[in-house]
């Protein structure tokens, strides 16, 4: 089977290792997961991640993080993620219609002409882009 939404399998597999209370995922490796990788980080939603390019695809390495040092998934820092944009149903917003999430608790993440970048560092930009999902 082949998998339609590469992206919301990622988020997907971020969810449930968080929900096990597991410290790590691994997720098959493209350059736009690495860059959402990269802004998670970023942010602070994730510990960090390591680019293994081993294999005819290669993997990312997540490392979830916790607000205390028991995982579970009421301490979980990602309270919520949730896909935008799908392949059936894209999202795209102009400059001055970037969404705020849950009042600027969260974060968009936006692919852009500038790249991977969140909706605050969109509007300092300028530049609108497709609303790949929202975390908070």
């Amino acid at each position: 089977m082949s998998m339609t939404d590469p992206i919301a399998d990622m988020l997907t597999r971020i969810r449930n290792a968080q929900r096990a209370g597991h410290e790590t995922v691994v997720i098959p490796r493209s350059q736009i997961k690495l860059a959402i990788a990269h802004v998670l980080k970023q942010e602070g939603y994730i510990g960090g991640y390591i680019d293994d390019q081993t294999g005819p695809q290669g993997r990312i390495k997540v490392f979830l993080k916790y607000t205390s040092e028991f995982a579970t998934a009421s301490t979980a820092v990602i309270r919520g993620i949730q896909r935008v944009s799908t392949p059936g149903r894209r999202q795209y917003v102009g400059k001055g219609a970037i969404p705020m999430v849950r009042n600027g608790l969260g974060i968009a993440i936006l692919t852009t002409p500038q790249g991977v970048i969140t909706d605050r560092q969109a509007r300092q930009a300028g530049v609108g882009g497709e609303v790949i999902c929202h975390v908070w």
